[in-house]
């Protein structure tokens, strides 16, 4: 979340995540029920946070999952619509968390009954503080009664943040929640929205299924504002961080910023296609209902997409850089790899992968697609590349000749 309101209330919780002492790990409760196979690829979907921040409303989410639904997204694999924080109000008199009436008249069961209508699965926000970042209720002390009520309502998703949270134990206050959601009798997929600020990499696969590395993105190409970092800033911070992840179990870069304007088309397109290399949850966060038609090409191309949900799920890694150049390589299912040749810099830039950086012997042959351009080269020895748009990317995915 962008606002001045939200980037206070993180220096507040970062407070509260420094000062939370070692010894609370002893509130850790014992995960007796499997994480759920709900995450075997990326999640792929919808959050309104980007766009529309706290104006949400039933209406908002019911064009958007039709949107999803009618403009080839759904098609192309995405399925969540998830609700980020503002939706709730209050709790009732037995402490049951109460969506705002004004905002969500019909309430979220109907809600949710109708984006699965659509074929498509539904999520819900909250925080694991006394409030949300936005200051509505949180879930610290009604775990159990929020994913009880969730489980009734058909959820399907959590995005579970870390404002308002004081001295609580982050791997502790996660594990609860999971816990809570696993007895919950629905299968709930738990993305941990902690900042990357107390290792979730450490304690994630256990406990979640995907979990945030850093602080909010904000939709430019760099830059910083309190705790939101531009797309290449975010990007840089995934470096070294492939280890852990793996199928139900993703590192979670954040949200995607294409087709909200603040960056170029070609920016977007390396944007897209960085995230798929890092095996990132794919969640869009523009307005389906009103894209252009090159935010619905981007967002949509099968070829890239199918980076991303590789069954493989290794996260790919930065091979080479040297000043604004960078490789990019992913291993995939079968021998094959996925390349980004990924240009920084304000000119055009000749590049290449060479197969040594790709551990290929020398004479191997190689049929090579380009992602974007749709260009399939066949039987290709020793090297590939091309002249790289600045702030581009060239994509490709190369197939050794048995």
């Amino acid at each position: 979340m962008h606002s001045l309101f939200r980037r206070a209330v993180y220096a507040v919780a970062l407070l509260g995540v420094i000062a939370a002492a070692p010894a609370q790990a002893h509130e850790t409760l014992k995960l007796d029920a499997p994480k759920p196979n709900v995450a075997p690829t990326p999640p792929m979907g919808w959050n309104s946070w980007n766009k529309f921040g706290c104006n949400v409303s039933e209406q908002l989410v019911r064009q958007q999952a039709e949107a999803m639904a009618a403009s080839g997204m759904k098609a192309a694999g995405y399925q969540y619509v998830v609700i980020d924080d503002c939706w709730q109000k209050s709790r009732d008199a037995d402490g049951n968390i109460q969506a705002d009436p004004e905002r969500f008249p019909s309430g979220i069961k109907a809600l949710a009954d109708y984006v699965h209508s659509k074929g498509l699965k539904f999520g819900l926000y909250s925080d694991a503080g006394s409030l949300t970042c936005g200051g509505r209720p949180g879930s610290a002390g009604h775990e159990f009664q929020d994913a009880r009520q969730y489980a009734r309502w058909g959820v399907d998703y959590l995005k579970y943040d870390w404002c308002h949270t004081g001295t609580r134990n982050a791997e502790a206050a996660y594990t609860i929640m999971a816990k809570a959601l696993r007895e919950s009798g629905r299968d709930i997929v738990l993305s941990i929205c902690e900042w990357g600020t107390d290792h979730p990499e450490r304690w994630g696969p256990t406990v979640g299924h995907l979990w945030r590395t850093t602080g909010d993105i904000y939709d430019a190409w760099e830059g910083k504002k309190e705790w939101s970092h531009g797309m290449t800033n975010i990007l840089d911070m995934q470096a070294e961080r492939e280890r852990p992840s793996a199928p139900n179990a993703w590192n979670d870069p954040d949200m995607l910023e294409v087709g909200n304007g603040g960056m170029t088309t070609t920016e977007y397109e390396a944007h897209f296609s960085l995230w798929a290399m890092l095996a990132a949850p794919l969640i869009a966060g523009n307005d389906l209902s009103r894209m252009d038609a090159d935010t619905r090409r981007i967002l949509t191309n099968a070829d890239v997409i199918a980076i991303d949900q590789d069954p493989l799920g290794q996260q790919g890694r930065r091979i080479l850089k040297e000043g604004d150049l960078e490789i990019w390589v992913r291993a995939l299912k079968g021998g094959e790899q996925a390349v980004v040749l990924f240009n920084r810099g304000k000119t055009p830039a000749d590049m290449k992968v060479g197969w040594d950086l790709l551990r290929l012997p020398a004479g191997q042959k190689a049929d090579v697609k380009d992602l974007w351009s749709k260009k399939l080269t066949k039987n290709v020895i020793g090297s590939y590349g091309g002249k790289v748009a600045p702030h581009g990317v060239i994509m490709l995915r190369i197939t050794p000749v048995l």
